[in-house]
């Protein structure tokens, strides 16, 4: 086991996760100008994406890291039957769920059931697909519907809060099953399809726009909430949450819905690019 991954089990991850939350948000210029500054000049981020290019006219750090882009940045597929990324970031894996396993990376893999908590709600995607997409500093971090969907129910599950970089990906089992995450199950119009928010150390914040801000606080249990009857229809390529620092999108569709394009890992991908077709339309 690596040093790295060894400060994975030991650190303390949600005071540390509480505590980078309010640094993020602290408006003193200094303190948001050398987060900003340092973040833009590391990993290279391409302001002139943004509706507002000045990295310094943020108010704080966590409004430049959720930044809106301009409405030409980013333009869904042409194809009306085509699954579009719902995400700025890299492939961690996608493929085909086997007998309700999901590969996460070299040998280590989970259960659907273990990923939305629960295995009756994992029964439709038993054999279906899914896909993993890793968020960097550097990406854009609001996380858009890969197709139109109407909300059914969010799961919001209680877990550890891991780093979601490749090395640690690479070395703790389960690791996307054991991090706190939102589970957002969706019914599409040719059937169900779930989005999966998965927080991380040092993020672990998501907010919908169904919902506002939802993680924080930390969940201590499984918390289920119904949206039944409430008819939140999202379009393809709508916005529909956004991680307060950077994480992991993963997708699940039930056997026979789509055929996901195969895409390496590690491939980049922009929010609205193909990722695959449904099978029915």
């Amino acid at each position: 086991m690596t040093f790295n991954v060894l400060l994975q089990y030991i650190l303390p991850h949600r005071a540390l996760s509480r505590v980078v939350y309010w640094a993020t948000r602290w408006t003193f210029k200094p303190w948001k100008n050398f987060l900003i500054s340092t973040i833009v000049r590391n990993y290279q981020v391409n302001m002139a994406e943004a509706t507002q290019p000045d990295p310094l006219a943020y108010q704080h750090f966590n409004a430049f890291f959720t930044r809106k882009l301009r409405p030409d940045a980013r333009q869904a597929d042409s194809d009306a039957a085509s699954v579009i990324s719902p995400a700025d970031g890299k492939i961690s894996q996608m493929g085909k769920i086997v007998d309700g396993r999901i590969f996460q990376a070299k040998g280590q893999e989970y259960t659907a059931g273990e990923l939305l908590g629960d295995e009756a709600s994992a029964t439709p995607y038993r054999n279906g697909s899914f896909a993993t997409i890793y968020l960097s500093p550097r990406d854009y971090h609001r996380v858009h519907m890969p197709l139109k969907g109407t909300l059914k129910e969010t799961v919001h599950v209680p877990g550890r809060i891991f780093s979601v970089a490749p090395f640690a990906v690479e070395a703790i089992p389960r690791l996307f099953a054991r991090n706190e995450r939102l589970v957002c199950h969706f019914e599409g119009e040719h059937g169900p399809f779930v989005v999966v928010m998965v927080g991380a150390i040092l993020v672990s914040s998501v907010a919908t726009v169904w919902d506002g801000l939802v993680i924080p606080p930390y969940a201590s249990s499984i918390r289920r909430k119904s949206f039944a009857g409430q008819n939140i229809t999202l379009e393809r390529f709508a916005e529909m949450a956004r991680f307060n620092m950077g994480s992991t999108v993963i997708l699940l569709f039930p056997d026979g819905m789509t055929e996901l394009d195969a895409l390496p890992s590690q491939q980049a991908v922009k929010v609205g690019q193909r990722m695959g077709a449904l099978l029915k339309h």
